[in-house]
């Protein structure tokens, strides 16, 4: 193995090298076949830089970010870049089609919600004060202006990762045709199979030490999962998951574990899978109704 203080190199079976680094709270990786490590190296740079950037840009942790500067000037009307505005009405578009299931304003129940496997619970008063800074109907958007209401937030984290995929993947194949495969902390894309087969892509099973539930072969296109294996509390018995209801400020009770779901792109696979698990119970009915294939643990 080899690398620089941010970027290292490894080697895989089937002649194939691992370059990695670490990304939106995440580990990284970029798998090449049979390439050159040099020129393997020059591919993971472009890939990291690719992640690094939509980070600076769009991380709620950061008052020089995009949306730092949106907070900063809250109550005002404010003009956004193109890429900005890209992400804005996707996220509309997200919060319309969901029914206000999938809301980028939610985040500011982080407040009350600790999930670090405690059992510390808020209150029903705690969640209340919060509902009236959250619903994406609130926010004034008239691309490319924006109005965000005193007190609100914008949080990207929804599909943040899954959109640094799609936007390193597509870097990458302006330079490289052969079969690559990107993965950000298990949100995954590849532009074709391997030349020995195809991807090997496990799905963790929740509560394991990374031990796979199941174990899928892909070899093009893109897979994301959403579940509470890391992020969650537990309280007499009963598991309080990380993805919260907008509408009430509460986890949907039902929701499986873990929802994979595959599609063409990685921001479309997060959002079916991230939706799915907000409708509890019926997270499979609402997945058979997209005709999309996805995997559920429960």
């Amino acid at each position: 193995m080899v690398g620089n203080s941010s970027l290292t190199l490894a080697d895989l079976p089937g002649d194939t090298l691992a370059i990695r680094f670490e990304a939106m709270a995440s580990p990284c990786e970029l798998l090449l076949p049979q390439t050159d490590r040099a020129r393997a190296f020059e591919f993971g740079c472009l890939v990291a830089e690719e992640a690094w950037r939509v980070e600076r840009k769009f991380s709620r942790y950061r008052d020089d970010s995009v949306i730092g500067w949106i907070h900063q000037t809250r109550g005002t009307r404010v003009q956004v870049d193109e890429e900005t505005a890209s992400l804005l009405d996707f996220a509309a578009q997200c919060y319309e089609l969901s029914d206000g299931l999938f809301d980028v304003t939610s985040g500011l129940f982080r407040r009350v919600w600790k999930f670090d496997g405690s059992d510390r619970i808020p209150t029903e008063l705690a969640v209340a004060e919060l509902l009236p800074l959250v619903g994406f109907g609130k926010v004034r958007w008239e691309r490319p202006y924006l109005t965000l209401p005193l007190g609100m937030e914008l949080d990207f984290g929804g599909f943040g990762k899954e959109y640094a995929v799609d936007r390193a993947f597509e870097a990458l194949a302006q330079q490289r045709t052969a079969p690559f495969l990107i993965n950000f902390g298990g949100d995954l894309r590849a532009n074709g199979p391997p030349p020995r087969g195809a991807w090997q892509i496990g799905i963790e099973q929740p509560d394991s030490e990374r031990r796979a539930a199941a174990l899928l072969k892909l070899e093009r296109g893109a897979l994301a999962t959403s579940g509470d294996a890391r992020r969650f509390l537990l309280k007499d018995g009963v598991r309080y998951s990380h993805i919260l209801d907008p509408r009430t400020g509460w986890p949907t009770s039902g929701s499986p574990r873990s929802v994979t779901v595959a599609g063409s792109c990685c921001t479309e696979a997060g959002l079916l899978a991230t939706v799915a698990l907000l409708q509890g119970t019926q997270a499979e009915t609402f997945l058979q109704a997209q005709g999309t294939r996805y995997w559920v643990i429960r």
